[in-house]
């Protein structure tokens, strides 16, 4: 992913809930149902009569919320970069104060690798652009990867014109 040449992961930053001592740390994972993750108020309230405090029930709620906003961010990614995601998004996951395992960052391993035709590697990194912007609020990463595809185009665009100029001038 990261390391790969010609991929750029694109990313939901994590953020880490502050005061949970039982069970705080972040691991990698595949791609989860959203079913498998997501709880409900009534989970809540299941949880409340073990006996979880006021603060630990915000706590829930907010990472419950996280959790719905790193999905439909990975999800956009996904959507707009259909054919060029490498596998599902990541997660990294957190379990809260319910026992529950919550997304609290993620990402979407994308291929920019330029393509042997300018002209195709112009329209890939314009979806590559898309991708990355997808998400209703894109990452500083998200923006980077944007940026870094815009001036792959750039070079395509520039590439073509000396083609293009070639080609003319043998003519």
């Amino acid at each position: 992913m990261i390391g790969s040449i010609g991929k750029i992961a694109i990313t939901t930053p994590t953020l880490v809930a502050v005061g949970t001592e039982q069970g705080q740390w972040s691991e990698r994972t595949g791609a989860t149902s959203e079913s498998q993750n997501r709880s409900s108020d009534a989970d809540i309230k299941s949880a409340s009569d073990q006996s979880l405090t006021e603060g630990e029930k915000q706590q829930v709620r907010k990472m419950k919320q996280r959790d719905r906003e790193v999905r439909a961010h990975e999800r956009a990614h996904m959507a707009a970069g259909a054919g060029l995601v490498k596998g599902g998004a990541s997660f990294s996951m957190q379990r809260g104060p319910d026992g529950r395992m919550y997304a609290v960052g993620g990402e979407v391993s994308i291929d920019t690798s330029p393509e042997k035709d300018p002209e195709a590697t112009i329209r890939k990194m314009q979806q590559v652009k898309r991708a990355a912007l997808a998400p209703a609020e894109p990452s500083g990463t998200d923006r980077a990867v944007a940026a870094q595809a815009g001036q792959l185009e750039a070079r395509a665009r520039q590439e073509k014109s000396s083609l293009e100029v070639g080609t003319t001038l043998l003519k």
